[in-house]
Order: C-alpha cells, then structure tokens, then sequence
C-alpha cells in the first residue's frame, strides 16, 4: 500500500468516525469562533450580603461624647416622727432604691421631732433617723426645719441646728456639712438653705454667699432645697402669708419671700421644699423657678385650691427625680410604692 493510499484510508476512517458521532461532534475547522458562551460571559449575580465595614483604625481617637450619667435621688421632707408614717415611706423608699437606683436621698428639713436633738449623741438620732433608714444604704443629705431647731416647732433655739451638723462626722449616711451648704453631683448643683433662720432675719451670711455660689455655677442644673415653701397649697399656704397672716415678717413668712424673690427666683431651675406635710407640683413658678413641696414622709395634712396645680395630694409619699442630659423627670410614689404621678422637663 503506498503512501497516498494510506493517507486516502485515514481520511475516510475520520469522515465515518464523525459521521457515526453526528455532524456537530466536530468543529468546522473554517467556522468562525463563538465570541462567547453564556456561561463565560454573563455578570456573576450580585450578592444580598454587604460587604465588611472596614476595620477601625485604633490609632484614631474616638470623639463622640459619652451619653450623660443620670442622677437618681429621693426627696422628702417632715421625716423625723418615729411613727409607722415614716415606717411605711421608708419601706417603698427602699424597695424604689433597690428596683431603680438612688444615688442619695434628700431630706427637707424637721428632720427629728418635735423640737430636734439636743446633741450629736441624742437616742433621737436613732429612733428617728439611723433605724427607720437602716436598710437604705445611700447617703441622705439634710436641710434643716423650724422643728429642728427647737420650740415645739417655733424654731428659735438657734444653737440646736448645730448639732445635726456635728452628726455628719459620727454617721455612716448622714450628710449636712453646714446649716446652709452647695455640692456638684454630675451636671446639677445643689443650693441648701437654712430657710428657718431666713424667717428670722438671721440670714446675712447666706445673703451675701447664696448669689455668690449661684452666679459661680456652671452646672447645666441648678436646684435649690430649704424646708419652707414659696407657694403651698397646704395649711402653711404661702411665703408672705403664711398661716393666712400677712404683715408680721416673722410669721407671714415675709422675710423668706424676700430672700426668694431677690436671690432665688429665675436663679435656679426648681426650688423643693417641705413644711406642709403632703406632696405637690405646682402650676405657677416663682418667676421661671418650679415649685415642689414634697413634705409627706411621715404624715399627711389637708389641702387647699389656693394656687393651681399639676398634680397635689396628701398620701404618704416621697419624690423620685431623675436627672440625665437636658431632662428631668420627678415621679411621685406612695407609700405603697405606686406612682401618683410623673412629669418631666427638658432645657432647650
């Protein structure tokens, strides 16, 4: 077999290979290439999933400002009876701490009845403070009242006011660090007045330190705490009438509304007070200040409509504030723990 002829049977072996294969099993070798298959040139479908967010650069400092810190406190006043009054305040009063948080409570003056202690040693410190509290462990800032300094009430032992002072040094919880006194907590500074000696005229020092401190502060909130109220709807009523008598500054209150008016009014963002046992938030101001009575730690008294109100009763009860950022929230609970009432206000 020669050589061309090997060559024609290898052709005609190939064309019946192909012909028993199909047509399209080989490629037209003059066929223009394909400029593509689905398979190779369709996008790849987009994934639902996005991608990774970058890693944060550790050497750049984080600069958004932390969230505000709240501050939680109770305020109450007329506490000191020794009756099952105050028992059963202090029981919510610490079952409201344990739930929610306090950072401290706040105490609005007559503090211990009916004439205050006469020593930093008196049994009365216990009865009325040490074992009523015992189980609220915060510490309990103090104003002083009319009642703790003596007379049934009528206020003019002056010297007894010193000695709850003198009892901040021997108690765990107890704090008054003078008989009028200023502290920062957070964003909110406190202004404590010794209103009782203000009704007497003995008020010099705190007139000339009182607007100093105020007009120093650069807390976001300024409240102020003393133990007589500008307005009550109470039997007490209000400074420059109290008892329903004007005209005798001493009894009218006439020399506390003037201390009000000339360094407290529109300086502060609320003034709490006690002295009128019940509990109130009242609709009218003392220029832009809000006024809070909250004297219902151990007894309730009756009330009048002598001003308008947001809300006032005489139940047992104590406030519950929360200060965070811009706003402030005060609830009012009873003695069995419910809550009366709530209202919150927010700076601009």
């Amino acid at each position: 077999m020669t050589n061309g002829t090997r060559i024609g049977l290898g052709s005609a072996l190939i064309l019946a290979l192909a012909s028993a294969c199909g047509s399209s099993a080989l490629p037209d070798p003059a066929a223009p290439e394909a400029s593509g298959s689905p398979s190779s040139s369709a996008a790849p479908p987009a994934s639902s999933t996005p991608p990774p967010p970058a890693p944060k650069d550790a050497s750049v400092p984080d600069t958004a400002p932390p969230p505000p810190k709240a501050i939680r406190f109770v305020a109450m006043g007329d506490t000191g009876k020794g009756n099952d009054g105050q028992q059963r305040v202090a029981v919510a009063v610490e079952t409201k701490c344990k739930n929610d948080g306090c950072d401290f409570v706040q105490l609005l003056g007559d503090n211990i009845y009916e004439s205050g202690v006469d020593s930093a040693d008196d049994p009365l410190l216990q009865s009325r403070f040490e074992q009523p509290y015992a189980k609220i462990n915060v510490p309990f800032w103090v104003v002083l009242g009319n009642h703790d300094y003596g007379g049934n009430g009528a206020g003019t032992s002056f010297g007894k006011g010193k000695n709850q002072v003198d009892y901040t040094a021997k108690s765990q919880k107890w704090k008054l660090p003078s008989n009028f006194w200023h502290r920062t907590v957070e964003n909110v500074e406190f202004f404590a007045l010794d209103t009782n000696l203000i009704m007497f005229g003995r008020d010099d020092d705190q007139k000339a330190q009182i607007p100093q401190w105020l007009a120093a502060s650069t807390s976001e909130w300024k409240i102020a705490l003393g133990h007589h109220p500008y307005l009550s709807n109470g039997p007490h009523g209000n400074a420059g009438r109290y008892e329903g008598i004007p005209g005798i500054p001493v009894v009218s209150g006439g020399s506390m509304k003037s201390f009000m008016d000339d360094h407290v009014c529109g300086k502060v963002d609320v003034y709490i007070s006690g002295h009128d046992h019940s509990s109130q938030w009242l609709e009218d101001k003392c220029k832009t200040t809000e006024l809070i009575v909250g004297g219902a730690g151990a007894e309730g008294t009756e009330l009048s409509a002598r001003n308008k109100s947001y809300f006032q009763t005489n139940a047992l009860s104590f406030f519950y504030i929360v200060i965070q950022g811009k706003k402030l929230t005060a609830e009012l609970v009873d003695e069995t723990g419910n809550m009366l009432f709530s209202r919150s206000i927010t700076k601009p």
